[in-house]
């Protein structure tokens, strides 16, 4: 176990670090060698070194096609959009002080879904080839609904507190399931409903190597912007007042912090669906074992929320036979037990 001090700081978190990101490595070097054809993690690891020219290897065509080509995108798609979500939850249960908040809080996923439902349903961006049509339209739909949350929260006085911007978020996610359900009711196909509910538990099989890499690059450079503002994020934990009087523009660093966090929801969920319970379990988890300084948390958080998920992928294809479950059907078997843990030790204290 890590080691802290009397005020609960790690006392090498370099070292945390670096065990995190190790794990992680192995991880994908085992995942990738995963499925139905099954790759050793020595073929892996030449493959990977021929590819990025470290080694001078000698790889079958098939090897470098499953797990390059194939694997390799989805995997790193996972791992971002699992750090994605760990940090985004990570940073909006401190901003809003809510244990409960996610990556959704926003409505992000409601709205998100009924772009989606557009799509799907309704046959809207039919210029398009599917799968861009599907990621635009539930990029704009998050965004639709990021808009209204924010209107409605900041009110004529454009002061968002947590308390109005919780609720507007359950409002607009409950508006927008509303009316998912009676699309997919009166639209009339037979398999509407199950598109849907596949889209929503989301899945990283889409994936290729322009989106993972696109979905990489978001993830580090919020996490870095995130990082540099860790000790204004650390002030909220004692409370707005406290924050104030440390410095901190409480409405504007709030505005700026809820707006970035939603653009990057919304890019996630438009290539990988609403994903549950990765934003909202592993942050406590994290916290708990290493202590609140943001500093710390948000790359732990990252690291951990990419384990998870890269582990939930690969348990998503491979646990049915001929069959690709949705990823958040593993998430929340793995998530809601564990919520339920930390809610029942949190209880003892």
């Amino acid at each position: 176990m890590t080691r802290t001090g009397a005020r609960g700081r790690v006392r090498h978190p370099a070292l945390v670090l670096l065990v995190l990101a190790t794990v992680l490595l192995v991880s994908m070097v085992v995942v990738l060698g995963i499925g139905s054809v099954r790759v050793d993690p020595m073929t892996v690891l030449e493959v990977v070194g021929r590819r990025l020219r470290l080694l001078d290897a000698d790889v079958s065509v098939r090897d470098d096609r499953i797990i390059w080509q194939l694997r390799m995108p989805r995997i790193v798609g996972a791992a971002a959009v699992g750090a994605g979500l760990a940090i985004v939850g990570a940073v909006l249960q401190s901003i809003t002080r809510n244990d409960l908040a996610d990556p959704y809080l926003l409505g992000i996923s409601g709205g998100a879904t009924v772009g989606a439902v557009l799509v799907l349903v309704l046959g809207f961006g039919g210029a398009l080839a599917a799968t861009v049509a599907l990621t635009v339209g539930a990029f704009a739909g998050a965004l639709a609904a990021l808009v209204v949350v924010l209107i409605v929260a900041g009110g004529r006085s454009g002061v968002l507190t947590p308390a109005r911007t919780v609720l507007a978020g359950v409002a607009v996610g409950q508006v927008c399931a509303a009316y998912t359900s009676f699309v997919v009711i009166f639209s009339g196909q037979t398999d509407a409903a199950r598109r849907v509910l596949a889209w929503t538990l989301g899945s990283v099989a889409g994936v290729r190597w322009s989106s993972a890499l696109l979905l990489t690059v978001v993830v580090v450079l919020a996490c870095a912007a995130l990082w540099c503002v860790s000790s204004a994020l650390d002030a909220f934990a004692f409370g707005e007042s406290a924050a104030a009087s440390l410095g901190v523009n409480v409405q504007v660093f709030r505005w700026t912090v809820l707006v970035g966090t939603a653009l990057v929801t919304a890019t996630l969920v438009a290539f990988s669906g609403a994903i549950g319970f990765v934003g909202l379990v592993v942050p406590h988890v994290v916290r708990m074992l290493l202590g609140p300084a943001h500093a710390l948390l948000l790359p732990a958080s990252a690291l951990a929320g990419a384990i998870l998920l890269v582990w939930a992928d690969m348990a998503a294809r491979s646990l049915v036979g001929g069959q690709e479950l949705p990823i958040g059907i593993v998430t929340a078997a793995v998530g809601a037990p564990l919520f339920a843990v930390l809610l029942w030790r949190g209880a003892r204290a």
